[in-house]
């Protein structure tokens, strides 16, 4: 309950000092978030273009938040294990990739999410595997492994995979993309978002995993104190390397619903934004799994609104991305405040 009231003053100050910056630019801060909303398919637009409306708004929303949904539990887990994962941008870009080449061979919606899964899976070993092997910090090989990554993928890409018209890699195919993008109802275009039930069944089932197995405590008895933990008997080597798979395999579903579910194509030369923004998201969920799906919530509408209120108020899209680094600074904040508190 404190850790959720944390969060609350975080979002509520971020949310004023977003509303100030508006008002210093002599915009109307209320409008600009009623745009973030509607932007986001929760409130009615004036206008909607050809086969559109406000529930086509909402599923095109709810195939955003998919992806971050996994990226954010992918950070809670690592950090519920003294980990800081800050590669899951570079995860995700393996296991779409993956991905993307086994669909290519055989088209299977079952089949990419395994081959991202396992491809996740392995480079969050990798990254366990060097910090109990070599104490190697997880921040700085989970940063280099995001460049080498990306170089390779984006190699790849640009030699043997680039789409001569997007210059981005060849697009997956329909029988194996985790969107049923344009479906046909009731005369509107819907994306539907397969991935999004999986994305609510897997954060209930790592609540229930966290907080009433034997691995779950072992993964929290080692975050907090891995001395401890040896002196109580648990085998931190093996705690470590199983944290990092599991969170590297969390980040290999946020790139596959991503890169071959919420997108079609991996843009070669740059990283997923999202992969970040996950870190914001799991701090204001309070490392939680339902706190990630909450705070997932509010970000995506922040993201995704964003494109719709700078149009409307005649702003910079970047504006959204301000507010959502105060949420993290606060959120942080508060988190050190707390701790001192109890202290």
């Amino acid at each position: 309950m404190r850790k959720f009231f944390l969060s609350c003053f975080a979002i509520v100050i971020s949310l004023l000092f977003g509303a100030l910056i508006l008002w210093l630019m002599g915009k109307d801060p209320v409008a600009a978030y009623m745009n973030l909303l509607q932007g986001s398919g929760l409130m009615h637009k004036v206008k909607y273009a050809g086969r559109q409306s406000m529930f086509t708004d909402f599923m095109s929303f709810i195939d955003a938040m998919t992806p971050m949904i996994f990226a954010s539990l992918s950070v809670a887990v690592a950090l519920r294990g003294g980990f800081f994962n800050i590669g899951v941008a570079g995860q995700m870009m393996a296991a779409g990739f993956a991905a993307h080449m086994l669909a290519g061979v055989i088209p299977s919606r079952v089949l990419v999410v395994v081959a991202g899964l396992i491809a996740g899976a392995v480079v969050g070993a990798l990254i366990g595997w060097l910090r109990y092997k070599f104490n190697v910090n997880e921040v700085v090989s989970s940063i280099m492994l995001n460049s080498i990554l990306m170089y390779l993928i984006t190699f790849y890409i640009n030699t043997f995979y680039v789409n001569p018209v997007s210059r981005q890699s060849k697009p997956i195919t329909d029988a194996a993309r985790l969107t049923l993008s344009g479906f046909r109802w009731e005369g509107l275009k819907v994306d539907i978002a397969l991935a999004f039930p999986v994305a609510i069944i897997t954060a209930l089932f790592l609540n229930w995993f966290l907080e009433r197995t034997t691995y779950g405590y072992e993964i929290k008895a080692t975050g907090l104190s891995p001395n401890a933990a040896y002196y109580a008997g648990m085998n931190v080597n093996r705690t470590a390397l199983m944290t990092m798979t599991l969170s590297g395999a969390l980040a290999g579903l946020a790139g596959v619903s991503y890169f071959c579910g919420y997108l079609a194509s991996i843009q070669p030369g740059t990283t997923p934004a999202m992969g970040f923004d996950a870190i914001a998201v799991s701090l204001l969920g309070g490392n939680n799994p339902l706190g990630c799906v909450l705070a997932s919530f509010l970000i995506t509408i922040i993201s995704k609104g964003s494109v719709y209120m700078s149009s409307r108020q005649n702003i910079e899209p970047e504006i959204a991305s301000l507010i959502t680094a105060f949420i993290l600074t606060f959120a942080a904040c508060s988190a050190i405040l707390d701790r001192r508190r109890r202290k």
